[in-house]
Protein backbone atom coordinates (compact mmCIF):
# COMPACT_ATOMS: atom_id res chain seq x y z
CA UNK A 1 0.00 0.00 0.00
CA UNK A 2 0.60 3.65 -0.31
CA UNK A 3 0.73 6.22 2.38
CA UNK A 4 -1.85 7.79 0.62
CA UNK A 5 -3.99 4.77 0.59
CA UNK A 6 -3.45 3.49 4.30
CA UNK A 7 -4.72 7.09 5.13
CA UNK A 8 -7.69 6.96 2.68
CA UNK A 9 -8.54 3.62 4.09
CA UNK A 10 -8.71 5.22 7.43
CA UNK A 11 -10.73 8.03 6.51
CA UNK A 12 -13.11 5.63 4.66
CA UNK A 13 -13.06 3.54 7.71
CA UNK A 14 -13.59 6.71 10.21
CA UNK A 15 -16.86 8.01 8.55
CA UNK A 16 -18.57 4.49 8.21
CA UNK A 17 -18.21 4.27 11.98
CA UNK A 18 -18.84 7.74 13.05
CA UNK A 19 -21.22 8.22 15.25
CA UNK A 20 -23.22 11.11 13.36
CA UNK A 21 -23.92 8.26 10.50
CA UNK A 22 -21.84 8.10 7.38
CA UNK A 23 -24.45 9.89 5.33
CA UNK A 24 -24.26 13.00 7.70
CA UNK A 25 -20.65 13.48 8.11
CA UNK A 26 -20.86 13.05 4.13
CA UNK A 27 -23.42 15.86 3.50
CA UNK A 28 -21.41 18.09 5.91
CA UNK A 29 -18.50 17.34 3.53
CA UNK A 30 -20.33 18.79 0.84
CA UNK A 31 -21.47 21.55 2.71
CA UNK A 32 -18.21 22.68 3.69
CA UNK A 33 -17.16 22.20 0.23
CA UNK A 34 -19.71 24.57 -0.64
CA UNK A 35 -18.95 27.13 2.18
CA UNK A 36 -15.49 27.14 0.88
CA UNK A 37 -16.34 27.95 -2.58
CA UNK A 38 -18.38 31.20 -1.28
CA UNK A 39 -15.43 32.46 0.65
CA UNK A 40 -13.14 35.58 -0.60
CA UNK A 41 -9.86 34.60 -2.06
CA UNK A 42 -7.57 36.14 1.28
CA UNK A 43 -9.99 33.49 3.53
CA UNK A 44 -9.19 30.37 0.85
CA UNK A 45 -5.11 31.05 1.96
CA UNK A 46 -5.39 30.00 4.75
CA UNK A 47 -8.46 27.31 4.45
CA UNK A 48 -7.68 24.00 5.50
CA UNK A 49 -7.86 22.09 1.95
CA UNK A 50 -7.25 18.76 3.46
CA UNK A 51 -10.66 19.36 5.10
CA UNK A 52 -12.91 19.13 1.97
CA UNK A 53 -12.29 15.44 1.89
CA UNK A 54 -11.03 14.61 5.72
CA UNK A 55 -13.96 15.47 8.41
CA UNK A 56 -10.92 14.61 11.16
CA UNK A 57 -8.38 17.33 11.54
CA UNK A 58 -6.81 15.20 13.80
CA UNK A 59 -6.07 12.62 11.48
CA UNK A 60 -3.61 13.61 8.55
CA UNK A 61 -0.13 12.74 7.33
CA UNK A 62 2.58 14.69 8.92
CA UNK A 63 5.99 13.90 7.22
CA UNK A 64 6.00 11.89 3.74
CA UNK A 65 5.42 11.26 0.35
CA UNK A 66 2.19 10.19 -0.08
CA UNK A 67 2.93 8.12 -3.11
CA UNK A 68 5.78 5.98 -0.80
CA UNK A 69 5.10 2.11 -0.64
CA UNK A 70 4.75 1.31 2.99
CA UNK A 71 5.63 -2.73 3.46
CA UNK A 72 6.09 -2.47 6.88
CA UNK A 73 4.91 0.07 9.89
CA UNK A 74 5.07 0.95 13.64
CA UNK A 75 2.14 1.94 15.28
CA UNK A 76 2.14 2.89 18.65
CA UNK A 77 -0.46 5.35 20.73
CA UNK A 78 1.85 7.96 21.28
CA UNK A 79 4.64 8.94 18.94
CA UNK A 80 6.98 11.78 20.07
CA UNK A 81 10.54 12.37 19.13
CA UNK A 82 11.76 9.16 20.77
CA UNK A 83 9.42 6.89 19.00
CA UNK A 84 10.72 8.86 15.63
CA UNK A 85 14.26 8.03 17.05
CA UNK A 86 13.43 4.37 18.25
CA UNK A 87 12.24 3.79 14.24
CA UNK A 88 15.52 5.05 12.73
CA UNK A 89 17.47 3.14 15.71
CA UNK A 90 15.68 -0.22 14.16
CA UNK A 91 16.41 0.64 10.81
CA UNK A 92 19.95 1.29 11.09
CA UNK A 93 21.09 -0.10 14.16
CA UNK A 94 23.07 -3.97 14.30
CA UNK A 95 20.15 -4.28 17.03
CA UNK A 96 17.75 -3.58 14.71
CA UNK A 97 18.85 -5.57 12.52
CA UNK A 98 17.82 -3.63 9.20
CA UNK A 99 13.84 -3.29 10.32
CA UNK A 100 12.84 -1.81 7.41
CA UNK A 101 10.17 0.24 9.02
CA UNK A 102 8.98 2.05 6.01
CA UNK A 103 6.19 4.24 8.27
CA UNK A 104 5.07 5.25 11.83
CA UNK A 105 1.27 5.66 12.89
CA UNK A 106 0.89 7.55 16.32
CA UNK A 107 -3.03 7.43 17.34
CA UNK A 108 -2.46 10.76 19.69
CA UNK A 109 -1.80 13.21 16.92
CA UNK A 110 1.36 15.92 17.04
CA UNK A 111 1.90 18.89 14.75
CA UNK A 112 -1.06 21.10 13.11
CA UNK A 113 -3.30 17.89 13.73
CA UNK A 114 -3.25 18.27 17.64
CA UNK A 115 -3.54 21.89 17.25
CA UNK A 116 -6.67 20.94 15.28
CA UNK A 117 -7.87 18.51 17.76
CA UNK A 118 -10.89 21.20 18.69
CA UNK A 119 -12.35 21.20 15.48
CA UNK A 120 -13.26 17.63 15.64
CA UNK A 121 -15.52 17.78 18.87
CA UNK A 122 -18.57 18.96 16.80
CA UNK A 123 -19.03 15.31 16.58
CA UNK A 124 -19.93 15.23 20.18
CA UNK A 125 -23.10 16.73 19.88
CA UNK A 126 -24.96 13.63 18.20
CA UNK A 127 -23.45 11.51 20.97
CA UNK A 128 -25.16 14.10 23.57
CA UNK A 129 -28.20 14.16 21.64
CA UNK A 130 -28.51 10.23 21.34
CA UNK A 131 -28.77 10.33 24.62
CA UNK A 132 -31.59 12.39 25.30
CA UNK A 133 -29.72 16.31 25.56
CA UNK A 134 -31.54 18.51 23.62
CA UNK A 135 -29.00 19.65 20.70
CA UNK A 136 -29.32 23.46 20.72
CA UNK A 137 -27.88 22.83 24.49
CA UNK A 138 -25.11 19.98 23.63
CA UNK A 139 -23.88 22.56 20.85
CA UNK A 140 -23.43 25.49 22.85
CA UNK A 141 -22.37 23.79 25.74
CA UNK A 142 -19.44 21.90 23.08
CA UNK A 143 -19.19 25.51 21.43
CA UNK A 144 -17.51 26.56 24.69
CA UNK A 145 -15.35 23.49 25.99
CA UNK A 146 -13.78 23.88 21.96
CA UNK A 147 -12.49 27.03 22.73
CA UNK A 148 -11.08 26.04 26.42
CA UNK A 149 -9.26 23.03 24.34
CA UNK A 150 -7.91 25.29 21.48
CA UNK A 151 -6.28 28.02 24.63
CA UNK A 152 -5.50 24.48 26.53
CA UNK A 153 -3.48 23.04 23.28
CA UNK A 154 -2.30 26.33 21.29
CA UNK A 155 0.91 27.42 23.49
CA UNK A 156 2.36 23.98 23.58
CA UNK A 157 4.88 22.67 21.00
CA UNK A 158 3.28 20.75 18.62
CA UNK A 159 5.88 19.81 16.34
CA UNK A 160 8.47 18.07 18.20
CA UNK A 161 7.82 14.79 17.01
CA UNK A 162 6.98 15.85 13.42
CA UNK A 163 10.74 18.30 13.61
CA UNK A 164 12.57 14.99 14.29
CA UNK A 165 10.52 12.92 11.85
CA UNK A 166 11.67 15.60 8.90
CA UNK A 167 15.16 15.41 10.15
CA UNK A 168 15.26 11.82 10.37
CA UNK A 169 12.99 11.40 6.73
CA UNK A 170 10.52 9.14 8.58
CA UNK A 171 6.75 9.41 7.66
CA UNK A 172 4.86 9.98 10.02
CA UNK A 173 0.53 9.27 10.44
CA UNK A 174 -1.83 10.66 12.71
CA UNK A 175 -5.05 8.58 13.25
CA UNK A 176 -7.12 9.89 16.05
CA UNK A 177 -10.50 10.25 15.92
CA UNK A 178 -10.67 8.00 12.85
CA UNK A 179 -9.51 4.92 15.52
CA UNK A 180 -11.93 6.15 18.10
CA UNK A 181 -14.58 6.50 16.01
CA UNK A 182 -13.79 2.57 15.43
CA UNK A 183 -13.62 1.79 18.84
CA UNK A 184 -16.78 3.49 20.00
CA UNK A 185 -18.66 1.46 17.54
CA UNK A 186 -16.86 -1.54 18.61
CA UNK A 187 -18.01 -0.82 22.33
CA UNK A 188 -21.30 0.18 21.53
CA UNK A 189 -22.26 -2.71 19.54
CA UNK A 190 -20.47 -5.26 21.73
CA UNK A 191 -22.53 -3.85 25.15
CA UNK A 192 -25.80 -3.88 22.84
CA UNK A 193 -25.57 -7.65 22.81
CA UNK A 194 -26.72 -7.55 26.20
CA UNK A 195 -28.70 -6.43 29.13
CA UNK A 196 -27.46 -5.19 32.25
CA UNK A 197 -28.92 -4.92 35.79
CA UNK A 198 -25.94 -3.65 37.70
CA UNK A 199 -23.16 -1.71 37.15
CA UNK A 200 -20.90 -5.04 38.32
CA UNK A 201 -22.12 -7.05 35.93
CA UNK A 202 -21.45 -4.42 33.10
CA UNK A 203 -17.84 -4.16 34.38
CA UNK A 204 -17.78 -8.21 34.26
CA UNK A 205 -18.55 -8.00 30.57
CA UNK A 206 -16.55 -5.00 29.58
CA UNK A 207 -13.48 -7.21 30.76
CA UNK A 208 -14.03 -10.23 28.72
CA UNK A 209 -12.63 -7.61 25.52
CA UNK A 210 -9.22 -8.95 24.78
CA UNK A 211 -7.84 -4.95 24.84
CA UNK A 212 -9.15 -4.83 28.44
CA UNK A 213 -8.46 -8.44 29.52
CA UNK A 214 -4.81 -7.79 28.69
CA UNK A 215 -4.64 -4.75 30.33
CA UNK A 216 -5.86 -6.44 33.76
CA UNK A 217 -2.82 -8.52 33.83
CA UNK A 218 -0.98 -5.45 33.62
CA UNK A 219 -3.16 -3.74 36.25
CA UNK A 220 -4.69 -0.93 34.16
CA UNK A 221 -7.73 -2.14 32.97
CA UNK A 222 -11.16 -1.51 33.45
CA UNK A 223 -12.52 -0.13 37.02
CA UNK A 224 -15.05 1.12 38.47
CA UNK A 225 -14.37 5.26 38.54
CA UNK A 226 -17.96 6.45 39.70
CA UNK A 227 -20.49 3.73 41.39
CA UNK A 228 -20.46 0.46 43.30
CA UNK A 229 -20.90 -3.69 41.83
CA UNK A 230 -24.59 -3.14 42.90
CA UNK A 231 -25.31 0.47 41.44
CA UNK A 232 -28.03 -0.25 38.68
CA UNK A 233 -27.01 0.91 35.40
CA UNK A 234 -29.52 2.76 33.80
CA UNK A 235 -29.09 3.90 30.05
CA UNK A 236 -25.33 3.31 29.24
CA UNK A 237 -23.69 6.04 27.02
CA UNK A 238 -19.86 4.87 25.81
CA UNK A 239 -17.71 8.69 25.28
CA UNK A 240 -14.42 6.95 23.18
CA UNK A 241 -14.54 9.42 20.49
CA UNK A 242 -14.45 13.33 19.89
CA UNK A 243 -11.19 14.07 20.58
CA UNK A 244 -11.38 14.67 24.43
CA UNK A 245 -13.53 14.53 27.46
CA UNK A 246 -16.28 17.71 27.24
CA UNK A 247 -17.26 20.04 30.18
CA UNK A 248 -18.85 19.28 33.83
CA UNK A 249 -22.32 21.20 32.36
CA UNK A 250 -22.58 18.56 29.63
CA UNK A 251 -22.44 15.53 32.46
CA UNK A 252 -25.48 17.71 34.09
CA UNK A 253 -27.70 17.55 30.92
CA UNK A 254 -26.69 13.95 30.68
CA UNK A 255 -27.98 13.32 34.52
CA UNK A 256 -31.17 15.44 33.35
CA UNK A 257 -31.52 13.03 30.14
CA UNK A 258 -31.45 9.76 32.34
CA UNK A 259 -28.02 8.47 31.54
CA UNK A 260 -26.99 6.41 34.88
CA UNK A 261 -23.33 4.69 33.45
CA UNK A 262 -20.76 6.61 31.56
CA UNK A 263 -18.50 4.05 29.82
CA UNK A 264 -15.41 5.86 29.32
CA UNK A 265 -11.39 5.93 28.36
CA UNK A 266 -10.31 8.22 31.44
CA UNK A 267 -12.29 10.94 33.40
CA UNK A 268 -10.46 13.25 35.39
CA UNK A 269 -10.62 13.50 39.32
CA UNK A 270 -12.78 17.26 38.94
CA UNK A 271 -14.92 15.66 36.56
CA UNK A 272 -15.56 12.34 38.73
CA UNK A 273 -16.65 14.86 41.57
CA UNK A 274 -19.23 16.03 39.71
CA UNK A 275 -20.45 12.59 38.39
CA UNK A 276 -20.68 11.09 41.73
CA UNK A 277 -22.30 14.43 42.71
CA UNK A 278 -24.85 13.60 39.94
CA UNK A 279 -25.10 9.68 41.08
CA UNK A 280 -23.83 8.97 37.61
CA UNK A 281 -21.77 5.55 37.66
CA UNK A 282 -18.12 5.57 35.25
CA UNK A 283 -16.25 2.75 34.28
CA UNK A 284 -12.64 3.85 33.71
CA UNK A 285 -11.62 1.51 30.23
CA UNK A 286 -8.21 2.61 31.21
CA UNK A 287 -6.48 4.94 27.90
CA UNK A 288 -4.19 2.81 26.61
CA UNK A 289 -6.43 -0.16 26.27
CA UNK A 290 -8.99 1.72 25.13
CA UNK A 291 -7.15 3.23 22.27
CA UNK A 292 -5.83 -0.19 21.15
CA UNK A 293 -9.30 -1.07 20.07
CA UNK A 294 -9.88 1.11 17.49
CA UNK A 295 -6.05 0.80 16.55
CA UNK A 296 -6.39 -2.47 16.59
CA UNK A 297 -9.40 -2.90 14.04
CA UNK A 298 -7.30 -0.64 11.32
CA UNK A 299 -4.44 -2.55 11.77
CA UNK A 300 -5.84 -5.93 10.73
CA UNK A 301 -7.34 -4.07 7.45
CA UNK A 302 -4.00 -2.85 6.75
CA UNK A 303 -2.37 -6.42 7.49
CA UNK A 304 -5.01 -8.24 5.52
CA UNK A 305 -3.57 -6.06 2.54
CA UNK A 306 0.13 -7.26 3.16
CA UNK A 307 1.72 -4.64 5.37
CA UNK A 308 3.59 -5.40 8.20
CA UNK A 309 2.40 -4.02 11.79
CA UNK A 310 5.51 -3.48 14.38
CA UNK A 311 3.22 -2.35 17.47
CA UNK A 312 5.20 -0.14 20.24
CA UNK A 313 4.38 2.93 22.49
CA UNK A 314 0.84 1.33 24.96
CA UNK A 315 -0.47 -0.45 21.80
CA UNK A 316 -1.89 -3.66 23.05
CA UNK A 317 -2.41 -5.15 19.61
CA UNK A 318 -5.59 -8.03 19.26
CA UNK A 319 -5.72 -9.66 16.03
CA UNK A 320 -9.21 -10.21 15.37
CA UNK A 321 -8.84 -11.64 11.66
CA UNK A 322 -8.21 -15.20 13.29
CA UNK A 323 -4.49 -15.15 13.12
Amino acid sequence: MTLQEIYELGIKLGIKADPRGEENVKNLLTKLKKEYKELPEKKKKFFDNESLVNPYSDSRILVGDPKLKIGKLMAGIDADASEVLLVDRLNNSPTGNGAGIDLLISHHPGGHALAGLHEVMDVQVDMFAKAGVARNVAYALLQERKGVVQRRFNPINHNRAVDAAKLLKIPLLAMHTIWDNLGNKFVEDYLSKKKFETLGETLEYILEIPEFTEATYGKSGPFLASGQDKSPTGKIVVGFTGGTNVSKELYLELSKAGVGTLIEMHASEDVLIELRKLHINVIDCGHMAADSIGANIFLDEIEKKGVKVVPCSGLIRIRRDGR
